[in-house]
C-alpha cells in the first residue's frame, strides 16, 4: 500500500474539487451547496453517510475489513464574509471567500476518504469523516458533537486529527504541531458605557461616556500586563469602538468590543472576571452605568502529547523528516476543533500552503482578502490523513509501543521545558 503515490494520482481531482468549493463559498452553519458538493465527492465509496439535523454537516463512516477502534478525521467547510481580491481564475463569485483555506481542508478530507476506501481491506477498525460547517465563529463542532459525531461508528472515537492550512508563516509543504496547548481560547468582551448626552461646549452638564470608555480600553491593557504570568499570556484587542454622531454632540453611550485570547483554563477564568470588574470600577468612578459582558467562544485547543508525537513520526515516515517542524509555541488563533479534543485525544496539525514563489514571512495571512493557498499541498494532506488513520487503527504491539514511547518522550520534553 503506497498511500502517498495513490494520493498524488488524485491530485488533479482534488484541485478541481477545491476550485469548485472556492467559487461558491458559504458561511455559517447552513451550507447547502457545499454539502451537496461534498456528497458528490464521496458518492460511491461505500460510506455510511448521515446529515446534520440542525446544521449542514456531513458525517461519513468507513467500515474497515476487520473490527477495531475508531479514528475521526475532521475538515471544516465554511467560508468568511470577505470580498475576495486575489484575482484567481477560480475566485469567489458570491461576495464570500475561502480566506482561511477550508476549501483545501474539505478537499483533503474527501481525498483521504477515497484513499482509505481503496484500502478498506487493510483497515482494522472504522474511520469517521467529519465534514463540519460553522467553524468561523458559529461553533459548528459543538453542534456536531451534540448530534453524536464522536460516536458515529457505534463506539467512541479513540483518536481525532485535523489539518489546518496556513497561507503565511509556515513554509509550503511543512507540517507542524505540538503537544499541549496549541491554539488559544477565544472570548468576546462587549462593553456599553451609558451616560447622558449634551452639548460638546458644556460637558459639565452632561455625563460623557466617551472618556470613560477610552480609559477602560487602556486600563484593560495595563491590568492584563500586571495580572498574568508572561508564560501564560493573555491577548486583548479592541477591534470595534463606536460613539456619537457629530463632533459637538456628547453621546448618551459608547460601545466597544474586544477579542480576548488565553492559553489555559486558569487564565481564561481570571480574565473573564477581571475585565468585567475593571470596566465596572471605571464606570463607577465616573458616575456612569455600564453593561459589560464576557462571552466564551472557543476553549483552548489542547493536543494530546502522545498523539502529537505520533503525528510527528508519521509525517517523517510518510514525507521525510525535513517536512516536519516542531511548533515552538502555541498559535493565538482559535479553533472549535477544541470541542473534539476536549472529548477525544488527538491533534490539530498545521500545514504551510503559501503559494509557489511567495515568502511565507510576508505573504497575506489567513482571513485576508488577498490570501492564496497552493493546490500542491492537497495530495500530501490527504495522504497524511489516511496514513494517520491506518497506523492509528492498527493498534498492534509496534504501534502501541510507539505511542507509549512517544508519550514518555513528550512528557520528558515538557518537564525539561518547564524547568
Amino acid at each position: 500500500m503506497n498511500l502517498l503515490e495513490d494520493a498524488h494520482s488524485l491530485q488533479d481531482g482534488l484541485a478541481r474539487l477545491r476550485h469548485t468549493l472556492h467559487r461558491a463559498p458559504e458561511t455559517g452553519l447552513d451550507l447547502p451547496r457545499t454539502q451537496e458538493t461534498v456528497l458528490g465527492a464521496i458518492d460511491g465509496l461505500g460510506l455510511e453517510v448521515s446529515l446534520g439535523g440542525g446544521v449542514s454537516s456531513v458525517t461519513a463512516v468507513l467500515r474497515g475489513a476487520r473490527p477495531g477502534p475508531t479514528v475521526l478525521l475532521r475538515g471544516d467547510m465554511d467560508a468568511l464574509p470577505v470580498a475576495e481580491r486575489t484575482g484567481l481564475d477560480f475566485a469567489s463569485e458570491n461576495g464570500n471567500m475561502h480566506a482561511c483555506g477550508h476549501d483545501l481542508h474539505t478537499a483533503m478530507l474527501a481525498g483521504s476518504a477515497r484513499l482509505l476506501a481503496q484500502h478498506r481491506d487493510r483497515l482494522a477498525g472504522d474511520v469517521v469523516f467529519m465534514f463540519q460547517p460553522g467553524e468561523e465563529g458559529f461553533d459548528g463542532a459543538r453542534h456536531m458533537v451534540a448530534e453524536g459525531v464522536l460516536d458515529a461508528s457505534g463506539r467512541r472515537a479513540e483518536a481525532a486529527y485535523a489539518i489546518h492550512v496556513m497561507s503565511a508563516g509556515t513554509e509550503r509543504g511543512r507540517f507542524t504541531t505540538r503537544g499541549g496547548p496549541t491554539m488559544a481560547a477565544s472570548n468576546i468582551l462587549t462593553v456599553t458605557v451609558r451616560g447622558a448626552g449634551g452639548h460638546g461646549s458644556m460637558p459639565y452638564r452632561a455625563k460623557d461616556p466617551v472618556p470613560a470608555a477610552c480609559e477602560m480600553v487602556t486600563a484593560l491593557q495595563t491590568w492584563i500586563s500586571r495580572s498574568f504570568d508572561i508564560f501564560d499570556p493573555v491577548v486583548l484587542t479592541v477591534g470595534m469602538f463606536h460613539a456619537g454622531t457629530q463632533q459637538n454632540i456628547i453621546p448618551d453611550s459608547a460601545t466597544f468590543s474586544a477579542t480576548v485570547r488565553s492559553f489555559s483554563p486558569a487564565a481564561q477564568a481570571l480574565v473573564k472576571d477581571g475585565t468585567v470588574r475593571v470596566c465596572r470600577g471605571i464606570a463607577a468612578a465616573h458616575g456612569l452605568e455600564v453593561d459589560a459582558e464576557f462571552r466564551e467562544l472557543y476553549p483552548v485547543t489542547v493536543n494530546d502529547a502522545a498523539e502529537a508525537a505520533f503525528v510527528a513520526r508519521t509525517v517523517a515516515e510518510l514525507h521525510g523528516e525535513e517536512r516536519f517542524l516542531a511548533m515552538p509555541q502555541p498559535l493565538a488563533g482559535s479553533e472549535d476543533f477544541s470541542r473534539v479534543l476536549d472529548e477525544v485525544p488527538g491533534a490539530m496539525i498545521i500545514l504551510g500552503a503559501a503559494p509557489d514563489g511567495a515568502d511565507p514571512a510576508t505573504a497575506p495571512n489567513n482571513h485576508s482578502p488577498l490570501a492564496t493557498f497552493d493546490d500542491s499541498v492537497l495530495a500530501d494532506g490527504a495522504a497524511l490523513y489516511a496514513r494517520l488513520a491506518v497506523d492509528r487503527l492498527a493498534l498492534d504491539e509496534t504501534v502501541a509501543d510507539r505511542l507509549a514511547v512517544d508519550a514518555i518522550a513528550a512528557k520528558a520534553a515538557d518537564g525539561v521545558a518547564g524547568e
